[in-house]
């Protein structure tokens, strides 16, 4: 078994950013990549992964700013944030953090976003350049699959591939991505959700499995097939008596036994979680040099 490395992989091409951006921005005169962030609420993961974000940003020498708002915001007064975001010619890209508060269409706030500022990926212009294999932003973490996918060299090209999980913000993206003509692509993709009938069945066939259910080390050794590939999404956070923050954190899969059985497996922490984040720095810095065009 081998780890794949999310932390390793992020931090290298985190030092790869904060050279192009030295040398062919700041060195140039040229301004730093601004990303900003809107979170809305006192929801503590979300607090958590912004924080993150802004320390991520002052790592490769971006400028991180944070918009915060009290959880009874309207949903007027945040399309309007988000309009101003949208012109101020300062900011290369933006994300909404989400969840959002019930009262608040999580659907109109995403369409409400520039396509070109839309470094999460998430507007419908984006994901349908996606599906047609034009130059888009990705979603972050199945950019992040991929892309530690292509550092480990892992072929996909005829390879029968397994999805967990539907969602639109992982399962379907990194599906489609899996199954397009690309370097990292071209491999046999089905795609499961909570409704699939005997999805063991249908897992222990799967030569790279991704695991993106939500559910607690939902993936036991029996679902996986001898030597797969095994990508775990989840996260979840469970009490413990060993550490001292009185918790832990596990994902997807069963790590202790699936990774007697796999060739490579991503850790939880430290693996898909990574890969995330700086996917959304590479988006940032894309959007920065205007590289895709709308």
């Amino acid at each position: 078994m081998n780890l794949l490395d999310g932390k390793l992989i992020s931090d290298k091409i985190k030092a790869e950013i904060a050279a192009e951006v030295k040398t062919k921005m700041l060195d140039m005169g040229k301004a730093a990549p601004h990303l900003a962030a809107v979170l809305v609420g006192e929801d503590p993961p979300s607090q958590t992964y912004v924080a993150a974000k802004e320390k991520d940003c002052r790592e490769v020498g971006f400028i991180s700013s944070v918009y915060k708002y009290s959880a009874n915001i309207s949903q007027e007064k945040l399309l309007d944030i988000i309009r101003f975001l949208n012109n101020d010619q300062e900011i290369d890209g933006f994300i909404v953090q989400l969840p959002l508060p019930g009262h608040i269409n999580e659907r109109t706030v995403i369409e409400s976003i520039a396509p070109f500022k839309d470094v999460d990926g998430f507007h419908p212009v984006n994901v349908g350049r996606m599906v047609l294999n034009i130059p888009s932003y990705l979603p972050a973490t199945p950019y992040g699959i991929i892309t530690l996918l292509e550092h480990y060299q892992i072929e996909t090209e005829g390879k029968h591939c397994v999805v967990l999980g539907r969602s639109n913000i992982v399962g379907t993206p990194v599906s489609i991505l899996l199954s397009r003509k690309s370097k990292t692509g071209n491999a046999t993709v089905t795609l499961c959700n909570s409704h699939t009938s005997d999805i063991q069945a249908i897992a222990v066939k799967a030569d790279i499995l991704i695991v993106a259910m939500g559910k607690k080390e939902f993936v036991t050794a029996d679902m996986v097939k001898k030597n797969a590939v095994v990508i775990d999404v989840g996260i979840h956070r469970i009490p413990s008596e060993e550490t001292k923050s009185g918790f832990r954190l596990i994902g997807d899969v069963n790590f202790n036994e699936v990774a007697k059985k796999c060739s490579y497996i991503t850790p939880v922490p430290g693996g898909i979680g990574p890969m995330t984040r700086v996917s959304l720095l590479l988006n940032t810095l894309k959007a920065a040099k205007k590289e895709i065009k709308f």
